[in-house]
C-alpha cells in the first residue's frame, strides 16, 4: 500500500503563507526585543544591543519590583481599568439595549452620533476636559479620571453591543413581552446571558485602552500617590535613562496582566470581534 504523497502547496498559498509569517515577525519583534533586552546586563547591553543575551540576568526586575512603588503603580492601575470598564459597560448595555431593541424616534441618529465620537482624538478634549476638572477641583481625583475614561470608552462599547443585540433572534423578545417582563429584565436574565462574547470583548478591549493610556493618566493624575503603571515608568524611565534594560523589564512587568487578560479570554474575544458579522 502507497504512503499518501504529501500536499504540495500552490504557489498562491505559498505567497499568503510567507506573507502572514512576514507579518507575524514584524509583529513579534518589538515584543522579542523588548525580552531580550530585559535579561541582558547593562555591560552587555552596551555592546550588545540586538542579538540574544549571552547571560540571563534577573536583577533589572528585582530593582523594578522591590526598588520602585510598583505596586502601588499597578494597584492605581487596577482601581482606573476596573472602575472604567465597570462604569461603562453598564452604560453601554443599558444605550446598547435601547438602541437596538426599542423603537423611538430619534434612535438611528442617536446611534450614528454615538459611533461618530470613536472618529474623535482624546486629545482635542484635554484642554476643555482640563479647564472643567480644575474648576470642579477632580484633577488627581480617581473619580473624575475613571469618568473620563468611561466617556471614552463607550462609543465603541454601544456600537459593539448595540450590533450584536440586533442579531439575537426577534422571538425571544417577543415572548418575553407577553409573559409581561419587563424591558430591564430582559436585558438582565436574557439579553446579558445570551452577549458574554461581546461583553468579554468589551473587558479586555477596555481594560487595555486604560491599562496602556499615558496621556489623560499624566495630566488629570497629578499627585505621585495617584501615579498609574504608564505614567510610572515613564518617569523611571526618564530618571534612568541610560539604562535600557531596566526600563524593559518594567514594560515586561507592566504587560504580563494584559497578555494573561487576553489569553483567558481569547475564544471569547475573537467570537465577540465577530459578533453581527454573520446573522
Amino acid at each position: 500500500m502507497r504512503s499518501p504523497r504529501p500536499a504540495v502547496m500552490k504557489p498562491d498559498q505559498a505567497l499568503k503563507h510567507g506573507i502572514l509569517i512576514l507579518a507575524t515577525a514584524l509583529a513579534l519583534a518589538p515584543a522579542i526585543f523588548m525580552i531580550t533586552t530585559s535579561l541582558k546586563g547593562q555591560d552587555e547591553y552596551t555592546f550588545n544591543k540586538v542579538g540574544l543575551p549571552r547571560t540571563v540576568v534577573f536583577d533589572h526586575f528585582e530593582s523594578i519590583l522591590f526598588e520602585s512603588p510598583f505596586f502601588a503603580w499597578m494597584g492605581n492601575s487596577i482601581i482606573l481599568a476596573v472602575g472604567a470598564v465597570i462604569l461603562s459597560t453598564v452604560v453601554s448595555c443599558l444605550g446598547a439595549y435601547a438602541i437596538a431593541r426599542m423603537p423611538f424616534r430619534g434612535r438611528n441618529l442617536l446611534f450614528s452620533v454615538s459611533a461618530s465620537l470613536m472618529a474623535v482624538p482624546p486629545v482635542v478634549m484635554i484642554v476643555p476636559l482640563f479647564v472643567l476638572y480644575t474648576q470642579l477641583e477632580l484633577i488627581s481625583t480617581f473619580r473624575g479620571t475613571i469618568v473620563i475614561y468611561a466617556g471614552l470608552i463607550t462609543p465603541f462599547s454601544v456600537y459593539l453591543l448595540a450590533t450584536f443585540f440586533r442579531t439575537l433572534p426577534r422571538d425571544i423578545f417577543e415572548a418575553a413581552h407577553m409573559d409581561g417582563a419587563s424591558d430591564l429584565f430582559i436585558l438582565w436574565k436574557l439579553v446579558l446571558p445570551l452577549s458574554l462574547p461581546a461583553l468579554l470583548t468589551l473587558v479586555v478591549v477596555n481594560a487595555l485602552y486604560v491599562w496602556n493610556d499615558l496621556i489623560i493618566a499624566i495630566i488629570f493624575l497629578q499627585d505621585d500617590s495617584k501615579r498609574t503603571l504608564m505614567a510610572g515608568i515613564s518617569v523611571f524611565q526618564g530618571r534612568y535613562e541610560n539604562q535600557i534594560p531596566l526600563t524593559m523589564a518594567g514594560m515586561v512587568i507592566a504587560s504580563a496582566p494584559m497578555i494573561i487578560l487576553y489569553i483567558a479570554f481569547q475564544k471569547y474575544f475573537i467570537r465577540g470581534l465577530m459578533a453581527g458579522a454573520v446573522k
